[in-house]
C-alpha cells in the first residue's frame, strides 16, 4: 500500500457544504483530494501537516465552463501548425483560466469538417489539471454540425449537416473520437434535424451529455429532444426561436410541466420550487446562460431563473479573443471581431459570435441581475455543470472525495485565492 501524502487543513472560512454557507467546519486535504476529517482524525489518528487560514473568505469549489471556444489568442477548433504547438495552445489557454477561477472545462469546438474533428479532438480528451498544465479538461463540446441552418449564428453553413444515416452520420463527421468516452463529453444538436431525435438516445449510452440548440425546433420538437434524453440546453435565448405565447419553442421547455420522468436523474437538476414533484429530480433539462450582460439581458436572465432556478448553468462562450484587447480573432476559421465591454462579433455584421467575459464576472452578474443568494450564484457554476456531466461525486462540490479544486473569495466574489488538486496556484 502506497504511503498517504501530507495532510493540509483549511480553517476560518465559510465553506459552502450541502447547498448552505458553512462557518463552523473546515475542509482536510490529501493526495490532491478532499478527504474525511472525522475518520482521518479520530480513526487514524492523523494531524494535519499545514492549516491554511482562509481569514473569513467564502470557500467554493472550482468554477467549471462547459462552453468555451478558446481564449488569449488560440480557438480551440484551430488546426493549421503541427501537434506540438496545437497541444502548447490549449496548456497555455488551460493554465490562463485558473486565473478567474476555472479549474475545469470543456472546450468547445463548433461546426468544422471532418478533418478538422479529427486533427483537433485527440488533443482534447480529458486530461486532469494540476499548477503546472493548468485547468481540468473534461473531454470536448462539439457545437455543431447537427444544428440548424436557420439558426446557425457565427457557424459555417456549408458545413452543417443532417443525420440521415442515424448514428453512422455522426460516426463518419466526429470520426473515431467519438466511440472514446473520455474525448466528445457534450454535443449541441437541433432536435428537429433528420435522424437527430433517433440518435440521442446511442449519443446518451456513450456518456455523452446531449444538448439542444443551434436549433429552430417548436416546443414539440423540443419536448421530444429532451423526451429521447437530452439534459442541457445550449445558450438559452440564443440561436434559438424567440418565446412566442402560442409556440415558445426551446424557451419553452422553462415552462414544461408535464415531461416523462429523466432516463438519467442524476443528470437533471435537484427539485425547486417550480419542479413539477418536489421530491424528485426536476424532469427539465440544465441550461447554459451567458451572463455577460450582452447576449442576454439581465431581465431575461431572471425570467430563467425564476422559472428553473436550480437548472441555470453558468457558461462564457467565449472565444480566442477573449481577455485581449479588441481586434479580429479566429472561430472555426472564420474572422470574428471583439468590439465593446463584451461581445464579439462576425466580421462586419451584427451577428454575435461568442463573449469575452470570465466565468467568475459571469458569477457576480448572476448575483446582481437575479438578487439570488451566494449558494445559488456559486453552485450555478460549480454543482450545476458537474451535475450536468455527471460527475459530481468529483467536481463541483466540496464533499470527501472531491477534487480540492478550491477558490477562496471576498464577499463580492472576487477571487482571492485557487487551489488546483489541492496545490495553490500563484495569482496575476
Amino acid at each position: 500500500m502506497e504511503p498517504k501524502g501530507k495532510i493540509t487543513k483549511i480553517v476560518n472560512g465559510r465553506i459552502l457544504l450541502d447547498h448552505k454557507i458553512v462557518e463552523d467546519s473546515y475542509i482536510w486535504i490529501q493526495d490532491g483530494k478532499i478527504i474525511d476529517a472525522f475518520h482521518s482524525f479520530f480513526d487514524n489518528h492523523q494531524e494535519p501537516d499545514t492549516i491554511i487560514d482562509a481569514q473569513g473568505c467564502i470557500i467554493s469549489p472550482g468554477y467549471i465552463d462547459l462552453q468555451i471556444n478558446g481564449a488569449f489568442g488560440y480557438d480551440f477548433s484551430e488546426v493549421d501548425g503541427p501537434i506540438e504547438k496545437l497541444t502548447q495552445n490549449i496548456e497555455f489557454v488551460a493554465k490562463g483560466l485558473l486565473q478567474f477561477g476555472c479549474t475545469s472545462f470543456c472546450p468547445t469546438v463548433v461546426t468544422s469538417a471532418p478533418q478538422v474533428y479529427s486533427k483537433v479532438l485527440p488533443l482534447l480528451r480529458h486530461r486532469p489539471g494540476n499548477a503546472q498544465t493548468g485547468a481540468e479538461i473534461l473531454g470536448a463540446h462539439c457545437e455543431g454540425p447537427f444544428i440548424s441552418t436557420a439558426k446557425k449564428g457565427a457557424h459555417d453553413q456549408t458545413m452543417i449537416q443532417s443525420a440521415d444515416d442515424g448514428i453512422e452520420s455522426l460516426d463518419r463527421a466526429y470520426g473515431p473520437e467519438l466511440l472514446k468516452g473520455d474525448t466528445v463529453r457534450i454535443m449541441t444538436v437541433a432536435p428537429e434535424i433528420t435522424g437527430i431525435l433517433q440518435v440521442i438516445p446511442q449519443l446518451v449510452q456513450r456518456n455523452i451529455t446531449v444538448s439542444l440548440g443551434h436549433s429552430a425546433a417548436k416546443i414539440d420538437q423540443a419536448e421530444a429532444g429532451v423526451s429521447a434524453g437530452a439534459t442541457f440546453m445550449t445558450h438559452l435565448f440564443n440561436a434559438m426561436n424567440p418565446f412566442h405565447q402560442r409556440d415558445p419553442g426551446l424557451v419553452g421547455i422553462l415552462g414544461a410541466s408535464d415531461l416523462p420522468a429523466p432516463k438519467q436523474p442524476e443528470r437533471h437538476p435537484l427539485p425547486s420550487s417550480t419542479s413539477p414533484d418536489g421530491n424528485r429530480p426536476d424532469p427539465r433539462p440544465f441550461y447554459g446562460i451567458i451572463c455577460d450582460g450582452v447576449h442576454v439581458h439581465p431581465n431575461s436572465v431572471r425570467i430563467a431563473y425564476y422559472s428553473h432556478p436550480r437548472g441555470c448553468v453558468l457558461v462564457t462562450d467565449a472565444l480566442a479573443g477573449a481577455y485581449l484587447q479588441p481586434g479580429i480573432y479566429q472561430l472555426g476559421g472564420r474572422d470574428v471581431e471583439v468590439r465593446g465591454a463584451s461581445g464579439a462579433y462576425v466580421k462586419g455584421t451584427d451577428t454575435l459570435a461568442g463573449s469575452t467575459v470570465s466565468i467568475d464576472h459571469c458569477v457576480r452578474n448572476f448575483k446582481n441581475f437575479t438578487r439570488c443568494t451566494v449558494v445559488e450564484a456559486l453552485e450555478a457554476a460549480t454543482l450545476h455543470p458537474a451535475q450536468t456531466l455527471g460527475i459530481q461525486d468529483t467536481k463541483g462540490t466540496l464533499n470527501a472525495g472531491a477534487d480540492a479544486d478550491i477558490l477562496f473569495l471576498n464577499d463580492d466574489l472576487e477571487i482571492q485565492k485557487v487551489f488546483v488538486r489541492g496545490v495553490q496556484i500563484e495569482l496575476q
